[in-house]
């Protein structure tokens, strides 16, 4: 054997050595290929140290992928590849899925905790007796104010058609969202399919444009902490961290209603870990475990026995956990057809150019 072959062979030697010897450390682990857990889910939406205490108590290694959209997520899954065990779709994304046949049945058998969560929370049109999905967090649109720029609280939609607000209001990058302010402001369902009912609600945005400062998303966070904007459209996540960062912001959830969301805990049909999955579904359904998970992430918790959990000052926050009262008038998205999505993406363009 020459001299470049010994070389040859060596390397080959250290790297199988190498490929071995990671090999055991993941299986001294417990991250092997059989009991790894993938978890699809957005972006800094779990606490990192929950992960962490499933794993140590399950064996199971988890693998976190992130998506920023559900139509992202959707389009991942629909196509294959990875074979994702755990997904966190939003509701109307949900009903698609169900529709597509993208999802496996959940076997309640299965599930301890369970009865945590609030009825409220469960048997939601978007899936019927929760057959496909557990509640993970939930969530409002909603209004932020600077009580210093400000002149009077804010409670509700109407207020943002006052003339004092002239080129002071954000309101978010989401049609879906903005044309539901119109529709509720109309007296219509979010849900609406009705061409004439939609240019009603755009015209009445329309009205509000000369008070609109700008038509943005993340941005929104800077503009508000930093005394930029007095107003702003926004979701109750992410004005739970305006709030940290700002005494003077307040949010609230209109008196006349609003959007209720959910992001779903779901197992894809392609999943091939159930067993974990499982394992995984009735860790978070631990109250304590729930609980730290939310006051990690700043959203609402569907979990009761978790809430209890929670600060006082959190729990007892209507803007972040409303009345019953309210809540029976807050409407969750459907999933509309692509047709009627297009009509609302068309009408909210025209308003954006405004802008």
């Amino acid at each position: 054997m020459n001299k470049l072959s010994r070389i040859a062979v060596a390397i080959l030697v250290a790297c199988l050595a190498l490929w071995l010897g990671i090999v055991q450390l993941q299986k001294s682990q417990g991250f092997t290929k059989d009991n790894t857990l993938t978890l699809y889910n957005w972006g800094d939406y779990i606490d990192p140290a929950l992960i962490k205490k499933f794993e140590t108590k399950t064996g199971y290694h988890v693998s976190v992928e992130t998506f920023d959209s559900n139509e992202a997520m959707y389009t991942k899954i629909k196509q294959g590849g990875t074979a994702y065990d755990l997904a966190v779709p939003s509701d109307y994304m949900i009903e698609k899925m169900r529709k597509a046949k993208m999802l496996k049945p959940i076997d309640h058998s299965k599930l301890t905790g369970y009865q945590n969560l609030g009825q409220s929370f469960l048997n939601q049109p978007f899936d019927p007796d929760n057959r496909y999905s557990l509640p993970y967090f939930w969530g409002t649109l909603g209004i932020i104010y600077n009580d210093q720029l400000t002149s009077q609280p804010i409670t509700s939609w109407s207020d943002l058609w006052q003339p004092q607000y002239k080129g002071d209001i954000m309101v978010v990058d989401s049609a879906r969202d903005m044309m539901a302010v119109g529709l509720i402001e109309t007296g219509q369902s979010v849900n609406s399919t009705n061409p004439a009912a939609l240019e009603k609600a755009k015209q009445r945005l329309d009205q509000m444009a000369p008070n609109v400062k700008a038509v943005v998303a993340d941005e929104i966070k800077m503009y508000m902490v930093q005394n930029e904007a007095s107003v702003a459209v926004t979701w109750s996540g992410e004005a739970a961290e305006m709030l940290a960062n700002n005494s003077h912001l307040h949010y609230v959830v209109p008196t006349e209603g609003s959007n209720l969301w959910f992001d779903n805990l779901v197992i894809p049909k392609t999943a091939k870990h159930e067993k974990a999955a499982y394992a995984f579904l009735n860790f978070m359904l631990e109250p304590k475990n729930a609980a730290q998970n939310a006051d990690y992430i700043g959203y609402s918790t569907p979990n009761t026995a978790a809430k209890k959990l929670l600060p006082a000052a959190t729990r007892n926050n209507p803007a972040f956990y409303p009345s019953n009262q309210l809540i029976q008038k807050l409407q969750v998205y459907s999933d509309l057809s692509p047709t009627t999505v297009g009509l609302y993406n068309d009408l909210f363009l025209e308003f954006k150019m405004q802008h």
